[in-house]
């Protein structure tokens, strides 16, 4: 068997390599082609410009085929805020050896070492708001949108190269028949409806981009205490958010304002990834048809919620997640999917198992430092 080669900058290597290792029918989550090329592009990716962060990306090729994939990033502003000098990979797709995966990693490594950082981590695609970790347990289970998939190989080719798992997390599915929206309004959240101070407003396609800068706001403010959260500008959230108003459902998010400030944000979106997969994640002549298909998806996805701190304990979740569940019985949603959530975030935790939600993955960030 030939050595493996490596290459750096190749977009159309990158964007097929999942496809080329897993096959077509493989529960492959990725970006569509356009998006995917966007995202890595500095003069079109906020997050890439102002010195926020740094990236690239390499294929492994053997025998004129591509066996993997990986992007090296360094979050310049994450380290500032941190204190860290920590490079990251994402990504990371390749066949079940050893020695690819080396190759993919040790690229990674040289390019964050190059640029001052003394460890490397993953998978982070390419921030903390955005998918992380690597799947540990749960691999049957089909992603949901801002969901992630990996192959059950991939943790052990992980630590055969040196990495160790951190930070465990979980992706949850909720089975919207079993909740009871009423069931969501306490003393609290009723106190809240009936405040002439408290109005909790749809996201509306014609408004978007105002709830989505509020919803910006909110999310900093709210996320500010976790652990490896970065403030995201406006503009990188907006780019992120590109193209949201097409496939959005009005019924399935929220902004709550009190005496007309943003303090709460819920967004949730229809789940597109069987639509994707069936497209080939390219926009191509047969995409109409696709969406002809797909038009009325069964599933859905929050992608987040939050609420700024000075609001915490005064029932917002509860009001918002009661206007959710509203809509997707509405809507003739089954199931909702969630995101992943920290072990050690108790208080999110605790609000999945009232809704009776279980696990679908178990996530883990693998590390290791660099000499």
């Amino acid at each position: 068997m030939s050595a493996v080669r490596i290459v750096e900058g190749d977009f159309a290597a990158f964007f097929a390599a999942p496809f080329a290792v897993y096959g077509p029918d493989a529960r492959i989550a990725s970006p569509l082609e356009p998006d995917l090329r966007a995202a890595l592009d500095p003069a079109r990716n906020p997050l890439l410009q102002d010195g926020r962060a740094r990236l690239t990306w390499f294929t492994a090729h053997r025998d004129g085929a591509v066996v993997g994939r990986v992007v090296a990033s360094v979050h310049d502003a994450s380290n500032r805020l941190h204190g860290w000098r920590r490079g990251s990979f994402g990504m990371l797709d390749c066949v079940d050896d050893a020695a690819v995966a080396r190759a993919l990693l040790d690229a990674c490594a040289a390019w964050v070492g190059a640029r001052g950082c003394d460890e490397l981590v993953g998978s982070f695609n390419l921030t903390i708001t955005q998918m992380i970790g690597t799947l540990t347990e749960g691999h049957e289970h089909a992603p949901y949108t801002y969901q992630d998939w990996s192959p059950a190989y991939l943790p052990g080719l992980l630590a055969a190269c040196g990495f160790t798992p951190s930070y465990p997390m979980r992706t949850f599915e909720v089975d919207v028949a079993g909740v009871a929206e009423e069931a969501l309004l306490g003393p609290r959240q009723r106190a809240l409806l009936a405040d002439p101070d408290w109005s909790f407003e749809p996201l509306r396609r014609w408004r978007l981009d105002d709830a989505l800068r509020a919803a910006c706001a909110v999310l900093n403010d709210g996320f500010a205490d976790n652990p490896m959260f970065v403030p995201l500008t406006e503009a990188e959230f907006l780019f992120a958010s590109k193209g949201m108003a097409l496939v959005m459902d009005p019924r399935l998010g929220c902004v709550a304002r009190h005496r007309g400030e943003p303090v709460g944000v819920l967004l949730c979106l229809p789940d597109l990834n069987p639509m994707m997969h069936a497209m080939g994640y390219r926009i191509g002549w047969r995409a109409p048809c696709h969406f002809l298909r797909h038009r009325r998806p069964d599933r859905a996805a929050i992608v987040f919620y939050s609420v700024r701190r000075s609001h915490h304990g005064q029932g917002v979740n509860g009001v918002m997640l009661h206007r959710l569940f509203a809509g997707l019985r509405a809507g003739g949603y089954a199931r909702l999917g969630v995101s992943w959530v920290s072990d050690g975030n108790a208080a999110s935790l605790r609000q999945l198992e009232k809704l009776g939600a279980r696990p679908l993955h178990r996530l883990h960030l693998f590390g290791k430092s660099l000499p």
